[in-house]
C-alpha cells in the first residue's frame, strides 16, 4: 500500500514538473545559436570556436556583402529564409515586448535582428573598429531601390566542402546573386521589406535613426516588389535548386521556402508596413491583396503551396502565409473575418492534425519541430492578442514547446537540459578548433565520425523525430538532425509568449 501511494505521488510530482521550464534561459540559448550562425567579421568571442570568415563576400560584383547569417549547417547566405527568419523574430519581439524587456532580453534581441538588418541594407555596423573601413562609403545590399542581392554562395559548391568557414579554400568560388527590374523577385523583395518594417518597430524608441533607415528601405523594397512582379527563384536559379519551386523537386526540404507565388509576401509586407507606419494606404493595400489574390478563400485549405491540393497541412513558415498574414491582419484590424479564419486554422491544428503517440503535431517529416513550434506561436498569438480559445490554445502551445524542451525525457534543443542531440548536421560545430586538434584540417572524415560534435551548438532546435517519436542523433541524417535559421524563429517567439504568461 505504501509503495502504491508513493507511486501515485511520484506520478503527481512528474505531472507538476512536466512542461515547467525556464523559458528565458531557452531564449538566451537561441541567441547563442544565431551568434554561431554569423558570417563576416565577428565582433566578440561569445562563441569561442567561431572565427571571422568570408570577408570578401560580394567582391565578385564589386560590392561589400560581408556579414549576415549562414542559412543552416552550411555556409550559403540565402536571402529569402534569412529575411523570413528576421521578420518572425521581430514579430515575437513586437507581440511579447513585455517579456523581452522584463527578462532583460531586449538588448540581445535587437542585436540578433541587427546582424541581419545591417546585412540587408549594409549600413556599416558600429562594432567595426577599423578606421579605414568606417571611412569607406559602403554600398547597400540593395544599392538602389531597383536591385537586391538575394544570395551569396553557390549551393553545389558549398555542399562539396566540409570544413571550418574561416578555412574556405581560395580556389572555391563564392558567387553573389541579385534581382532587379529585368530579373524580378517579388517574394524575396517583399519578405525583406517585411523584415525591415517589423524590425523598425523593435528599434523604435531605442534607436530612432536606425528605425527610420530600416523603414525607408522597407518602403523602397515593397514598391519594387509590387511594381516588378515575378518569382525570385526564376531569377536566382541556384535558390530554386535547393529551395525548389514545385512539389516534384525534392533535392532538399520540399516544403522549406518553396516559393511558387509571391502574393502572400506582398500582402504580408504591406501589413507590416502599416503596423510600422500606421499609414492607412498600406492597410488598404494589404486587405485588397488579401482579396485580389484569393487569400480570403483559404481559411481551411492548409495546403503547403498548392491552392488546389487541400490535402496537406500548410504550416506557418511555408511560403503560403495564410495563417501568418491572417493572424497579423486580425491583430491589426480586429475584423471578424480574419479572427474566424485564424480560429479555423488553430482549431484544425489542435483537433484535426495528425499527432505522434506522445502528442507532437506532425505536419511534415522534414523539420517537424519547426512546424509545430510555428503553429504553436501563431495560436499563442491568437489566444493572447485576439482572445480566441485562450486556455485551449495556450495549453496547446505549452504542450508542443514542452515536447521540444524535454517532456518526453529528451530535449531537442542543444544545450537545454541534460539529454539532447550532440551530433547536429552542422559543419562548423563538427570541426575541432585548430588549437584543440593541434593544427588539423577539418574534412569529410568529421562528417562521418560517430563521435559527438566537438563544439556544442547551443540553442539550436534540430529537425526532430519521426511520426512514432523515434529519433536518432546522427549527423548524416539531415532530415532529423539539421538546424537552420528558420527552425528557431517561431520557436523563439513561442518561448517569449510562454514567458510572458509568467511575468
Amino acid at each position: 500500500m505504501i509503495a502504491l501511494l508513493l507511486f501515485f505521488l511520484g506520478l503527481f510530482g512528474m505531472s507538476q514538473v512536466k512542461g515547467d521550464y525556464d523559458y528565458a534561459s531557452a531564449i538566451r540559448l537561441s541567441f547563442k545559436f544565431y551568434e554561431a550562425q554569423r558570417a563576416g567579421q565577428l565582433p566578440d568571442n561569445h562563441i569561442p570556436w567561431r572565427k571571422s570568415s568570408f570577408l570578401k563576400d560580394g567582391s565578385d560584383k564589386g560590392i561589400n556583402l560581408v556579414g549576415g547569417y549562414f542559412d543552416a549547417g552550411d555556409y550559403v547566405k540565402f536571402g529569402f529564409p534569412m529575411a523570413y527568419t528576421t521578420t518572425v523574430l521581430a514579430w515575437g519581439m513586437v507581440e511579447y515586448a513585455n517579456a523581452y524587456n522584463k527578462a532583460g532580453l531586449a538588448a540581445a534581441g535587437r542585436a540578433q535582428l541587427r546582424w541581419a538588418t545591417d546585412y540587408f541594407i549594409k549600413v556599416l555596423p558600429r562594432i567595426f573598429k577599423d578606421e579605414f573601413i568606417t571611412r569607406v562609403s559602403c554600398p547597400n545590399a540593395h544599392p538602389s531601390a531597383k536591385k537586391l542581392f538575394g544570395q551569396v554562395g553557390n549551393g553545389k559548391i558549398d555542399h562539396s566542402y566540409w570544413g571550418r568557414p574561416e578555412d574556405w579554400p581560395s580556389n572555391k568560388q563564392r558567387p553573389s546573386y541579385f534581382i532587379d527590374q529585368n530579373s524580378p523577385g517579388s517574394d524575396l523583395a517583399a519578405e525583406t521589406a517585411a523584415a525591415m518594417a517589423a524590425s523598425s518597430i523593435v528599434f523604435r524608441g531605442n534607436d530612432d535613426n536606425y528605425a527610420n533607415t530600416l523603414l525607408r528601405h522597407a518602403r523602397e523594397l515593397y514598391a519594387f516588389a509590387n511594381q516588378n512582379r515575378g518569382l525570385y527563384s526564376k531569377s536566382i536559379t541556384d535558390a530554386k535548386e535547393y529551395y525548389p519551386t514545385g512539389s516534384s523537386d525534392k533535392i532538399r526540404d520540399p516544403g522549406r521556402f518553396r516559393s511558387s507565388n509571391y502574393e502572400d509576401e506582398l500582402a504580408w509586407a504591406a501589413a507590416w508596413l502599416y503596423r510600422a507606419t500606421r499609414e492607412a494606404s498600406y492597410l488598404k493595400d494589404a486587405e485588397n491583396k488579401y482579396v485580389e489574390f484569393g487569400l480570403n478563400d483559404r481559411p481551411s485549405e492548409f495546403s503547403w503551396d498548392d491552392k488546389n491540393a487541400g490535402v496537406q497541412v500548410r504550416a506557418f513558415l511555408s511560403c503560403s502565409r495564410f495563417d501568418a498574414e491572417t493572424v497579423l491582419l486580425a491583430v491589426l484590424t480586429g475584423k471578424a473575418k480574419y479572427k474566424t479564419a485564424v480560429k479555423t486554422f488553430c482549431d484544425y491544428m489542435v483537433y484535426g492534425v495528425k499527432r505522434t503517440p506522445k502528442g507532437l503535431v506532425f505536419i511534415s517529416e522534414w523539420g517537424v519541430l519547426r512546424h509545430a513550434a510555428n503553429v504553436a506561436y501563431v495560436c499563442l498569438v491568437a489566444a493572447d492578442k485576439l482572445a480566441i480559445n485562450q486556455a485551449t490554445y495556450r495549453n496547446f502551445a505549452k504542450q508542443q514547446i514542452g515536447y521540444m524542451l524535454g517532456d518526453t525525457g529528451y530535449s531537442y534543443v542543444i544545450g537545454f537540459g541534460k539529454n539532447y542531440p550532440r551530433r547536429p548536421h552542422h559543419t562548423s560545430s563538427s570541426c575541432p578548433t585548430v588549437q584543440a586538434c593541434g593544427g588539423c584540417q577539418c574534412n569529410w572524415s568529421y562528417y562521418s565520425s560517430p563521435s559527438p560534435n566537438p563544439n556544442l551548438l547551443e540553442g539550436a532546435l534540430v529537425g526532430g523525430p519521426d511520426d512514432r517519436d523515434r529519433f536518432k542523433d546522427d549527423r548524416q541524417d539531415y532530415i532529423k538532425c539539421e538546424v537552420t535559421l528558420d527552425y528557431n524563429a517561431g520557436f523563439q517567439g513561442a518561448l517569449a509568449g510562454l514567458l510572458n504568461a509568467r511575468i
